[in-house]
């Protein structure tokens, strides 16, 4: 990637959040660090879930190792994606090049694994020697018929979000458009920045298939190489969980004319806003009133679960610490149920997230940046919290504490999406809450009496 269309990645015209800014564009990156993830970690997480590709990454085995299997994304049928390939370059690659090597690498993965394409990932060493991927992408290409698709991803150019984005580009530029579906649907749509964590896409797409709405891409949860390929022939496109894949969704409103929203399945409220928005797009009006139907049906199934759930978690205290979409719509969801959300995390929240995190808990909300176990627990006990919503990292941080904890991030293994995800969660807390085992370790020990 040249550096005047890396300058252009940095601007993103849909971003409010940099639309305010005099100089509008994403951070720079700090030399020598790499904060919460670098951007070919964030590349490499955002496409390996295209289930049925492989995924090359040309650089030292050390990159490839720190980033595989870091996010539970689930597949429905291929497991090609569970594989890490690295061309694993050492000294003397770095001074004679490591082209050869990656040649070599591909041509044995498509002889051996007859993907239906490979992307095929820049690192920072392999980008400091100069090797040139764009070239040798398009080379393997042609001698093979594999599509071979390149992301200029070296992990020095910006953080995690900013690399998928340059993922969203890899697919702009080299697949989306390239493949027509084999039959016609009046009501198309894609799900982008979906990654079927802990199989969340599953809790959903059934919601769609009543509907007569077809998905054709799930960006890039279960997805295949075929169904990125048709994006371009949707009607609508819904941005779940993730901002930084907002290049795609604005260029795609932009070549081919799809309009796109943000929304979220976590929460009754949030899914059933979800599935009537898409509905609406689609411009028909027995489709919209169908969709107001089966949302009203759904909520009435799950209402007495969840009034008995709601007994006993009415008036509980939440600190959440997560990020992105997640920091505003799972607020919701915990309203729904009579719970107070203290504090939400914002270390990943855009402009859009926090405006809607003030609309929900008010203009004095309190938004923590961050969050080291310290500044948590004093959060925690200054506001007389029941109960830590955060990812898994921040579970031992509870555990040492002795106060409940429910993994909402991605490497949990219990989907929260949907109508039925609704009373998972709610379920999820209210067990974390009751659960006796943190009564006991705050009594004092027997051996304190001797």
């Amino acid at each position: 990637m040249n550096l005047s269309a890396l300058r252009e990645l940095y601007k993103e015209p849909a971003c409010s959040h940099n639309a305010k800014k005099e100089t509008p564009a994403c951070p720079r990156p700090t030399p020598g660090r790499a904060a919460g993830g670098c951007s070919f970690d964030g590349a490499y997480i955002s496409l390996v879930p295209i289930a049925d590709c492989a995924h090359m990454v040309h650089g030292p085995a050390s990159c490839v190792a720190n980033t595989w299997n870091n996010r539970g994304s689930l597949s429905s049928g291929p497991s090609l994606y569970r594989t890490a390939f690295t061309s694993d370059l050492d000294n003397n690659d770095v001074v004679f090049g490591g082209e050869k090597k990656l040649f070599k690498a591909v041509k044995e993965i498509i002889e051996k694994y007859s993907p239906p394409a490979i992307f095929v990932y820049q690192t920072c060493v392999t980008a400091m020697i100069g090797d040139d991927i764009d070239a040798l992408c398009r080379a393997v290409s042609a001698k093979t018929g594999v599509p071979v698709i390149p992301v200029d991803s070296p992990g020095f150019t910006g953080t995690k979000n900013f690399g998928n984005r340059l993922a969203g580009d890899a697919l702009l530029n080299h697949v989306i458009g390239t493949m027509e579906p084999a039959t016609p649907h009046p009501f198309n749509a894609n799900l982008i920045g979906e990654f079927n964590i802990a199989g969340e896409l599953w809790a959903v797409l059934p919601l769609f298939d009543r509907l007569g709405i077809r998905i054709i891409c799930s960006l890039s949860g279960d997805s295949r190489y075929h169904q990125v390929a048709m994006m371009h022939r949707a009607r609508a496109n819904m941005m779940v969980c993730s901002r930084a894949l907002l290049n795609v969704a604005r260029r795609m409103e932009e070549k081919y004319g799809i309009p796109f929203f943000e929304g979220s399945f976590y929460g009754a409220a949030n899914t059933s806003d979800a599935i009537v928005k898409i509905a609406e797009l689609m411009g028909e009006d027995g489709l919209l009133e169908k969709a107001k139907t089966l949302c009203d049906e759904e909520r009435k199934k799950i209402t007495p679960a969840l009034e008995e759930l709601k007994t006993r978690l009415e008036g509980k205290r939440v600190l959440l610490y997560t990020g992105g979409v997640k920091s505003w719509s799972i607020v919701g969801a915990l309203q729904e149920l009579g719970m107070t959300v203290i504090a939400t995390g914002t270390r990943k929240s855009t402009e859009e997230d926090k405006l809607r995190i003030r609309e929900l808990m008010g203009d004095d909300a309190t938004m923590i940046s961050e969050g080291s176990p310290r500044k948590l627990l004093e959060i925690f006990n200054k506001y007389g919290a029941d109960v830590l919503m955060a990812g898994g990292r921040n579970q031992y941080t509870a555990l040492k504490a002795r106060i409940p904890f429910v993994d909402v991030n991605q490497e949990r293994h219990v989907p929260f999406t949907g109508f039925d995800g609704h009373v998972r969660l709610a379920k999820a807390v209210a067990d974390a809450i009751e659960n006796p085992v943190f009564k006991l370790t705050r009594k004092p020990s027997p051996f304190e009496a001797l």
